[in-house]
């Protein structure tokens, strides 16, 4: 595979998914447009995507982090994962697009970050940062929304590889909690892999001690990248 990018950033941060730690994520930028085949394979390595750059984990003293996919031709929908599907696709509305960035996709964004503790010191995130973070991509990436008649209620953004599919990044509306809608977005994205004859959902990083990145280890089977191998998980 050839040279994927050089560092434009190595720096070591407070870690945005463990209390206490610290980590270190280089920001790479891809010299050449990626091909479909080379964005699977970046994947298969652990590789994840923020805005124009790739970047792994290389945390000194923490390993929690763990690249979790899901094995689309040995996967199946559980009975209650069926009800899901059948009670959002009553009362929502999927639609496919290019990224972008507007009012009501921003506004989304920034309550979903407010009402589940995830912004830093109650910043909003302006428009320019969510084109750096989501719109700007490197990867061939697009975004699926969910609506309840017209008001945009989830969004998931998406990387395309020719055998796989990265879920990038999925928020929704909070006021909807009960619905499921993370869930949702997930199971959506797995019938349309399988629709596609895909072979893997990228999920990002699994972290058993992170309550908003352990909900992952639910969809079952499930496979984690430890020690550089891809791992089998059937049961939590």
């Amino acid at each position: 595979m050839k040279d994927t990018g050089i560092v434009i950033l190595d720096e070591v941060e407070d870690c945005p998914y463990l209390e206490g730690e610290s980590a270190r994520m280089p920001l790479r930028m891809p010299l050449t447009k990626l091909t479909p085949e080379e964005i699977d394979q970046l994947l298969s390595d652990g590789n994840r995507r923020t805005g124009e750059f790739i970047y792994q984990t290389k945390c000194a003293n923490c390993q929690s982090c763990e690249p979790i996919r899901i094995d689309l031709r040995n996967y199946k929908f559980s009975r209650n994962q069926r009800r899901q599907l059948n009670r959002g696709d009553g009362k929502f509305t999927q639609r496919f697009g290019p990224l972008e960035c507007d009012a009501s996709r921003l506004d989304l964004f920034n309550k979903h970050r407010r009402l589940r503790g995830l912004a830093k010191n109650d910043l909003d995130v302006d428009a320019e940062e969510y084109k750096w973070g989501f719109v700007q991509s490197c990867f061939d990436s697009f975004e699926i929304t969910y609506w309840l008649e017209e008001q945009l209620v989830c969004l998931a953004v998406c990387d395309l590889g020719r055998t796989s599919l990265s879920a990038v990044y999925t928020f929704f509306d909070p006021d909807f909690q009960a619905d499921g809608l993370g869930t949702y977005s997930i199971l959506k994205q797995i019938e349309l892999c399988q629709q596609r004859s895909l072979d893997h959902l990228y999920l990002g990083y699994y972290i058993a001690d992170s309550p908003h990145m352990n909900y992952k280890s639910r969809f079952l089977p499930n496979q984690r990248l430890i020690d550089g191998r891809w791992t089998t998980f059937t049961s939590r």
